[in-house]
This record gives structure tokens, C-alpha cells and sequence, in this order.
């Protein structure tokens, strides 16, 4: 069984829609710099809240003339930075460095604020900013399609925000803040956080549960169940496809409320298997991994892998691409057209 968590962290201060507003920025530029998962998102958002928006890109991108075909006014990247009060660097991670060298940097005007929608770069000292720039963060925690379409809705998602540096105007916070309330999260709730904190726990939280515990279970369970002669499809629907139903589950209600939802044959399954599952290896484990991110060790091993053209990671995708759950996953998705809808 695992171990209770501490009661003694302290609490983070969660600020929602009636403790801020998009004042801050209004009569200032915001430069999205970047137009994919959460660029676009932040970029549609902000522009819909009323706020001034331009949209840098590498020059040439299909996704600078995307943002143009949007009615945003798309530029260079080093052109949008030149112009912004706030900076919002949404980029990939792997491509921040370089392109903050190269483009962005010497591009903002003095006392600008840049903010970043992952604490990864900062985090992990692969960016060091000018001094006299405000460094801020919010994350939103969940895709930028979900930003987007709970802010249609009328909704938000709730983001983890942080200030690393004020600048001399001391402006960063209340830029943070309105940038926050201007794309929605702050409907639901902004979570004050670090840069730190908002790294290292997405790196865990991806690897020990989220995507990297779960395929782990999920492919295992998978090859125990076929190693012990049920059918490949029989064992696909218990071990993967069937994840989701629990999944919206533990979303929507929490914990507890899951467990209410599902059958008491179910639920006393799950104590046993957990108190199987969970001992002092585990632990070892996760305890591994956490260390192995905050190290930095992690963030050295993706960029140098990214710097060699991604070598590891291509091959890595490869192998999980031809595992035999690949076969069963798509005989039984075929059952279900909707899926694809």
C-alpha cells in the first residue's frame, strides 16, 4: 500500500477570474511566438479577450501562414519580439535555445516581459535571459486544443503560473496574471507555482503515470494475458481500451468518486492489486525517476538526443510502433468507427 503523502507542504494559492483581470494588458502588444499546440491556442484566446496579439514564426513556416489566413498579423520571430511587451515563447522545447539565440533575444525591447508555457528551458538553465527582462510562466494543464475550446465554452482549465524575475517596471507579475485571466485559465484557477515546480512535476507526472506508467501496465498486462492463451483482442479491450471509461472516471470525480462509480468487485480488486504492485521496488523506481529529472540528467539526455538528429528517440518509436498490441489495437478499433469521428 502506498504510503500516506505529508500533511505538512503547504498549500498553493489559487487566484480565480475575481482576483485578476486582463488590465494589465490592455494598450500593450502580446508576441506569441510560435503557432502550434499552445501557441495557437493562447494567440486565439487572448486576441477574443481583447488584447493585442501578434504572431512571430520561423520565416517561410506553413504555421506563420496559417496564423496570417487566421487574420493575426504574422511576422518573423525576431519581428513579433521586437514589438511585444510580453513575449510568449511556445515553442517546442527542443527548438527554444537555438531559436532564442539566433531570433528572440536581441530582438526585445529592454524591461520586456517573456513568458514561457513550460518551465522545461528555464528549469534546466538551457535558456539564460538577459538580465533586464521579466521571466514569467503559465501553464496550462492540459493541451492547447482543450485551452481553446473550454475558453469557447465559457470555461477554463486551470494553469500553474510562476515569476522568476521581475523587471525594473515590475510589471512581469501583473502581466502574468493577465495573460492568465486572457486566455481563460483563470475562470478556473491559477495555481502558484515555480518554474521548477511546474518542470519537474509534468516530467514525472508524464513518465511515472501519464504516458510512461501507463503504457508500461498497459503493454505488460497485455503480453500476460496473451502469454497465458486469451485471445489477443479480449486482452487489448481489459488492458488498453477500456482504460478510458476508468480514466473519465478518476477526471471527473476524483479518486474516491471513481471508486464509488465502479462495482464492488472491481473496486476490491484494486486494494488487492495495489497492495501487490506497490512495494520498495516501486518506490525505488519512481524515486529514480524524480531524481533522475531533477538532476537535469533527463533534460541533457532529450537535447542531446534531439542535437544527433533524435537518433534514440526514432528508434524507441520504431520498436513501440511494430509491438504486437498494434495488430489487436487496430482489429478492435475497427469495431468502433466512431472513434475516428
Amino acid at each position: 500500500m502506498t504510503n500516506n503523502p505529508s500533511t505538512t507542504a503547504q498549500e498553493s494559492r489559487i487566484l480565480g477570474s475575481g482576483d485578476v483581470s486582463i488590465d494589465a494588458l490592455r494598450d500593450r502588444t502580446i508576441a506569441v511566438l510560435g503557432y502550434g499546440n499552445q501557441g495557437r491556442a493562447h494567440a486565439l484566446n487572448l486576441r477574443d479577450s481583447g488584447l493585442s496579439v501578434v504572431v512571430g514564426g520561423r520565416e517561410g513556416s506553413a504555421r506563420v501562414a496559417l496564423a496570417a489566413s487566421e487574420g493575426f498579423d504574422a511576422m518573423t520571430l525576431t519581428e513579433a519580439a521586437a514589438r511585444a511587451d510580453l513575449a510568449v515563447v511556445a515553442l517546442p522545447d527542443q527548438a527554444q535555445p537555438a531559436a532564442w539565440v539566433r531570433w528572440i533575444e536581441d530582438a526585445l525591447p529592454t524591461g520586456a516581459v517573456v513568458g514561457f508555457v513550460h518551465g522545461f528551458s528555464i528549469r534546466f538553465g538551457f535558456i539564460t535571459p538577459r538580465s533586464d527582462l521579466g521571466i514569467v510562466l503559465v501553464a496550462p494543464k492540459g493541451p492547447g486544443a482543450t485551452v481553446r475550446a473550454r475558453y469557447e465554452e465559457g470555461r477554463g482549465i486551470p494553469a500553474l503560473y510562476a515569476v522568476e524575475r521581475e523587471n525594473a517596471a515590475r510589471t512581469a507579475r501583473e502581466f502574468a496574471l493577465a495573460w492568465g485571466a486572457g486566455i481563460g485559465c483563470a475562470r478556473s484557477g491559477l495555481i502558484e507555482a515555480s518554474f521548477a515546480a511546474e518542470a519537474e512535476s509534468d516530467l514525472f507526472g508524464e513518465q511515472a503515470v501519464l504516458c510512461g506508467g501507463l503504457m508500461a501496465l498497459v503493454h505488460e498486462s497485455y503480453a500476460m494475458l496473451v502469454e497465458a492463451g486469451y485471445a489477443p483482442e479480449v486482452a487489448y479491450i481489459e488492458c488498453c481500451h477500456e482504460v478510458k471509461q476508468v480514466a473519465d472516471l478518476l477526471y471527473a470525480r476524483g479518486p474516491d468518486g471513481m471508486r464509488r462509480a465502479i462495482s464492488d468487485t472491481a473496486e476490491f480488486g484494486a486494494f488487492v492489486a495495489e497492495r501487490k504492485l506497490v512495494d520498495e521496488h516501486l518506490r525505488t523506481s519512481l524515486r529514480s525517476l524524480l531524481a533522475d529529472i531533477r538532476s537535469g540528467s533527463f533534460a541533457r539526455r532529450f537535447m542531446t538526443d534531439f542535437e544527433d538528429g533524435h537518433r534514440e528517440f526514432a528508434a524507441w518509436r520504431r520498436a513501440a510502433s511494430t509491438h504486437p498490441i498494434e495488430a489487436a489495437s487496430a482489429r478492435v478499433r475497427a469495431l468502433m468507427p466512431w472513434l475516428h469521428d
